[in-house]
């Protein structure tokens, strides 16, 4: 299954991300996919408002990994981008990370091809000339239930 949205400017983005946020309280990690400023990480800033987060939340591209506490779950924000081999996440531990009380919001996930999960989702964003157009598909039967739930609402 795969759903799109025309978002148009940062607030737009954000508010879509806000409104994800219950999409993704069932899954364990989903995958942004964008060229260099496509807003992935204005997206993922908006699932975090969606969760109550009001703290700052920054690109984790020198640091990978930025961990935030959510309730009773923690979510990790992964920025991939500045990784030269998959097999630098073995060496950070990624697996420890993917667990059932964690979700992964990895952008860059094709840096990490061959050591990440699978990802429930893919979101993929790509330009357009008013905007951008963001498609979310369902990449395992839990991330197929999350989005049909969140279709019907």
């Amino acid at each position: 299954m795969r759903v799109e949205y025309t978002v148009c400017g940062e607030e737009a983005m954000d508010t879509l991300g806000q409104s994800l946020a219950s999409l993704f309280t069932e899954l364990k990690s989903v995958h942004f996919n964008g060229d260099l400023g496509m807003g992935k990480t204005t997206l993922v800033r908006g699932v975090l408002k969606g969760f109550d987060y009001l703290g700052p939340v920054k690109s984790p591209t020198y640091t990978i990994v930025e961990p935030y506490e959510i309730e009773s779950k923690t979510v990790y924000h992964f920025d991939l981008y500045r990784l030269m081999d998959p097999e630098e996440l073995e060496y950070m531990g990624i697996r420890d990370y993917f667990q059932d009380t964690s979700l992964c919001l990895v952008e860059w996930p094709d840096k990490g091809d061959g050591v990440l999960p699978n990802a429930d989702l893919i979101i993929d964003i790509a330009f357009l000339k008013d905007g951008r157009l963001v498609s979310i598909e369902a990449n395992s039967l839990v991330g197929e239930t999350a989005l049909n739930k969140f279709n019907s609402l």
